[in-house]
């Protein structure tokens, strides 16, 4: 792979590795192991053949030299007695195959001069010290663990057996990073509507400091975490909680979720390249919900399938989506006025998703030419996923001010509210989006390439309405040509929006948060909204963008407090 000059991918397992119960040969060690050497011979006289190869060699190299270290250290590969016959060999072939001027990479540098040597005695005694001190610093953790954990579970155990604080309301979000989302909103209904009913949140220490002030919390691994998750009776988190956390008869878990699902899920990701996940454990997690909250009839069909256990659909919208309906224009100027965006500028919202058949974050856009070519009257406000960090060449284009990088933003919500348009790909916020009926363009430079890796339910591509939210885009070329020519806002634009509201937006009429509080906490049967197409559009971020239902006479409808 490192000396190919492409490398193409098919879109259908050809490989199927099935490991025997007994363990794979990586565990099972044995002379086999010396297979290793007529391998890299092999590799070695490949390069040979190709004299326009020859630049690959120190890295193939490097990476040999490392691979044969890897081996003799670990036991469960190469045993004891065979040792020093493997390090002979690695020796030879190290000397055998050894680049003119190779310097080894840092960190490496002793274990390397002791292989080119051929010292075996002195890399066993370094082998036998740094066994021991990694042994016992592994051991004297594994022990503090061990007894941590210990006492935890006897706490938690014994917490089981009190009973229940039948107003104790437990509240997580995105794996105990911060109060956010679905379960955020549901928790301001319920201060309002269900005030008898206490709320803690479970957030990592980092994310301390960011609380609203009074925000009642626990810190995971603590002794009152065990407790609230003992004796707690509501649970609401828009992600599975813990392994560890065992359901007790009469406590009543939320499953909010955090998206409308376009790329598969749960069981239905399993014919699928990048799932990688354990799917009776997914299926454990699933059969603790007794809620599952939907935003849209589609969800709720996919869930059903995806999740196949004994939970009640809630049917209510998504109570993040609340404000898109409720916010009004100071809120939206303030909001605009906060994040420093200079009056009458048109502001873009980019916000890639993840991706699974890869690692870590690349820009599918090239951002400095895309705003370069846009002019000074747009704004790029650039979202990245929250499974990556920092982005070196995102942070510069910040810097230089041709975009603004808002990835660490507390709110996703205001940034939707700020912006005029978004521009995505494959992320389930544009199904929010759409709530606010704004210009919506999708940017699918490797369509193809997600779908087939992760599965899709739809074609958000095919341009037929109720599948695709707007424009297409493909290239920067035809990114920058949607804005200039008018057809990120033109009549399609409008009508493929409204079809993919009426699909996707049906119950988001600002107290979704209210229906599901009215439901878990109060145990009442709240009504739904008609799903039928609403025909009025929420409220612009700017004045810059013409509203075309003004012109046809259609009046702005306002939210109302009976839904």
């Amino acid at each position: 792979m490192v000396c190919a000059g492409s490398i193409g991918c098919l879109p259908r397992i050809c490989v199927d590795y099935r490991q025997r119960h007994q363990g794979a040969i990586t565990r099972s060690p044995g002379r086999r192991h010396f297979d290793i050497f007529p391998q890299y011979d092999s590799l070695f006289a490949f390069l040979d053949r190709r004299p326009e190869l020859a630049g690959h060699r120190p890295l193939l190299f490097e990476r040999m030299a490392a691979h044969l270290v890897f081996c003799l250290r670990r036991p469960e590969r190469v045993r004891r007695a065979d040792r020093r016959a493997y390090f002979r060999q690695a020796a030879a072939h190290y000397r055998r195959h050894r680049p003119p001027g190779f310097a080894p990479p840092p960190g490496s540098g002793r274990d390397l001069a002791l292989l080119a040597r051929g010292n075996y005695p002195l890399f066993a005694a370094r082998e036998t010290v740094r066994r021991a001190g990694g042994l016992g610093r592994r051991g004297v953790r594994a022990a503090r663990r061990r007894l941590s954990a210990g006492g935890n579970r006897l706490y938690y155990a014994l917490q089981r057996r009190l009973p229940l604080q039948p107003d104790l309301a437990v509240y997580a979000a995105y794996w105990y990073r911060a109060p956010a989302c679905n379960p955020q909103a549901v928790e301001a209904a319920a201060r309002r509507l269900a005030p008898h009913v206490r709320s803690v949140w479970i957030v990592r220490p980092e994310a301390v400091a960011a609380l609203p002030p009074g925000t009642d919390h626990v810190l995971p691994g603590t002794r009152r975490y065990w407790k609230v998750l003992a004796r707690g009776t509501y649970f609401v988190n828009n992600v599975n909680f813990p392994d560890h956390l065992v359901k007790r008869r009469g406590q009543v878990h939320v499953m909010t979720h955090h998206g409308t699902p376009l790329k598969t899920m749960g069981l239905d990701q399993r014919p699928y390249p990048a799932a990688r996940m354990d799917f009776d454990a997914l299926l454990r997690r699933a059969s603790r919900w007794d809620y599952s909250v939907t935003s849209n009839p589609h969800s709720a069909e996919v869930w059903h399938r995806a999740f196949p256990c004994g939970y009640r659909d809630l049917p209510a919208g998504y109570p993040r989506n609340d404000r898109y309906a409720t916010a009004g224009p100071e809120q939206i100027a303030g909001i605009r006025e906060r994040l420093g965006i200079p009056e009458g500028r048109t502001v873009l919202l980019y916000a890639p998703t993840a991706r699974d058949y890869r690692e870590g974050y690349l820009p599918d856009l090239d951002l400095e030419a895309f705003s370069s070519r846009l002019g000074d009257q747009y704004v790029v406000l650039v979202r990245t996923h929250y499974f990556y960090g920092r982005h070196e060449g995102l942070r510069e284009l910040h810097e230089r001010g041709l975009v603004r990088d808002v990835s660490r933003h507390p709110s996703t919500e205001d940034l939707c509210l700020a912006a005029d348009a978004l521009i995505t790909d494959y992320s389930s916020l544009m199904f929010d989006y759409a709530c606010l009926d704004r210009p919506l363009v999708v940017h699918a430079p490797d369509w193809d390439s997600y779908r087939d890796a992760r599965g899709t339910y739809f074609d958000l591509l095919s341009g037929r309405p109720g599948e695709t939210p707007g424009p297409v885009t493909r290239t920067v070329e035809e990114l920058v040509a949607v804005f200039r020519d008018g057809t990120w806002r033109d009549d399609r634009s409008r009508a493929l929006r409204a079809a993919f509201r009426e699909r996707f937006c049906p119950w988001d009429d600002g107290h979704a948060a209210d229906r599901v509080v009215r439901a878990v906490f109060l145990g009442e049967t709240p009504a739904l909204p008609p799903v039928p197409r609403r025909t009025a559009p929420l409220l612009r971020a700017s004045a810059m963008l013409p509203d075309p239902h003004r012109a046809l006479g259609t009046p702005l409808r306002q939210p109302t407090d009976g839904g």
